[in-house]
């Protein structure tokens, strides 16, 4: 499959990775050559200078003959137009990112007008996962997600004391008919393997025929925990802040939104409704106390710098704010997130990157996908001929640590999987997979080529 980056920033070098090591031919176009020339030197990639929404470029790369083009260039204008000129020249699939909540508003008519398959706004995708947590509580709906004759719960370890403190092959002596395929622990997903120890207040994510989990289900699950969420106070006003400020004033909390520049604050103030904007610096512990921070339920860090959200997102945690979110898009933070105890940490790279993947795979390769947490993806895939991972026991694949096969539907049988199980053509595989992972998951799925 031969796919078109335009753009070589964060996000396009984000997907880029995460394409590497599948079936595809890729071509990244910017017109910084210093930056292509890096890029050259360290991936196996085409490089392309020039601008992109000059029409002979576009021609001259034959991009009729592409699969997928993304366009991530700094401006939406610029991003619109190039997808729309490669798909009036041939290109069979193109997708565009849109940031500016004035385009938001007209996004179907832009879509439809500039023939545009798919739209791709990083901060909605990101304000849609914080939204989620905080009005529901469940990643899941209603805290379980079923698929045939599999089903999957997600629950608090706390509401089934008596596995807390279980290593894993403990909690498969009680239950040996399903499989723990993700924890959520301060702030963290987590894929479990071996010998890793239940805690309680982790959160689990539990695979198993439908039956039992839907028994468990009716233990542990919590009635009236959706709308519990009332006071917020969101530190900084770019588009993640205002989108998620304008979201959780629709669903009735009272929002406090805190930014230092003044002209962003004067603008927010026009266009949010029923939203406290106030204007000053998030960092100013003072200002945030005589706001009344320790009143909130729920606190979110939205700036531009990774290090000033996870900073502020410790001081809320120690001032005893039961849900507090956190923006980061630096992968070498993971392990001093572990230690914060902060609820939910959310990268916008990676969340939008397994967006466009599941975009250029389409349905042929994943049936569905779900995010958990928004750090983690549960993927339903076909087991189709000559991928990878066929015929191969799972213990001899070398599965990363962060990811896991979970279940298998194979005719009218559920196998919830062992280190010997093999996967065979046409079985239907539920994967769970941490989104930092998804490039690794794309060499399972890569062709297996036979060798001469």
């Amino acid at each position: 499959m031969k796919v078109a980056i335009i753009g070589a920033g964060k996000l396009g070098l984000r997907i880029t990775d995460t394409l590497i090591d599948g079936d595809y031919e890729i071509t990244i176009i910017d017109k910084n050559e210093n930056l292509l020339n890096k890029i050259s030197q360290k991936l196996d990639v085409l490089t392309v200078l020039g601008d992109a929404k000059q029409i002979e470029l576009l021609k001259d790369i034959h991009i009729e003959t592409y699969d997928f083009l993304f366009a991530a260039a700094t401006s939406d204008e610029v991003n619109i137009l190039i997808a729309s000129f490669a798909k009036a020249l041939g290109c069979k699939f193109v997708s565009a990112r849109v940031r500016d909540p004035e385009h938001m508003k007209q996004i179907d008519f832009i879509r439809e007008k500039f023939n545009i398959d798919f739209i791709v706004n990083p901060d909605l995708l990101i304000t849609q996962a914080i939204h989620k947590y905080l009005v529901e509580k469940y990643t899941l709906s209603n805290g379980i997600f079923t698929s045939g004759k599999i089903a999957l719960i997600e629950f608090n370890a706390s509401m089934l004391p008596k596995i807390v403190n279980l290593t894993l092959p403990e909690f498969k002596q009680i239950y040996p008919k399903m499989l723990i395929v993700g924890i959520s622990r301060k702030g963290k997903m987590i894929i479990p393997h071996g010998n890793d120890t239940i805690e309680k207040d982790d959160s689990l994510y539990i695979i198993g025929e439908k039956d039992p989990i839907f028994k468990l289900n009716t233990k542990v699950h919590v009635n009236g925990k959706y709308t519990n969420v009332q006071k917020v106070m969101i530190i900084g006003g770019g588009k993640t802040g205002y989108y998620l400020a304008n979201q959780l004033s629709e669903f009735g909390a009272s929002v406090k939104l805190i930014e230092k520049n003044k002209e962003r604050c004067q603008y927010l103030s026009t266009k949010l409704n029923n939203v406290m904007v106030l204007y000053g610096d998030g960092t100013d512990i003072g200002m945030l106390l005589e706001e009344n921070m320790d009143e909130m339920d729920a606190f979110v860090t939205a700036t531009g710098y990774d290090e000033e959200n996870l900073l502020l997102a410790l001081t809320a945690k120690q001032h005893g704010i039961e849900d507090v979110i956190s923006k980061v898009s630096r992968e070498s933070y993971k392990g001093l997130i572990e230690q914060m105890g902060i609820d939910m940490v959310l990268n916008p790279l990676d969340i939008t990157a397994s967006t466009i993947l599941r975009n250029i795979q389409g349905t042929k390769k994943v049936l569905s996908s779900l995010l958990l947490q928004g750090q983690a993806e549960l993927l339903e895939i076909y087991a189709y001929d000559k991928m990878n991972m066929l015929n191969t026991p799972l213990k001899n694949l070398d599965l990363p640590e962060g990811i896991i096969i979970a279940a298998i539907h194979r005719g009218n049988d559920v196998i919830i999987p062992s280190g010997d199980t093999r996967l065979l053509k046409n079985d239907k595989v539920i994967i769970v997979s941490l989104l930092s992972e998804i490039g690794n998951l794309e060499k399972l799925f890569k062709y297996r080529r036979n060798i001469l």
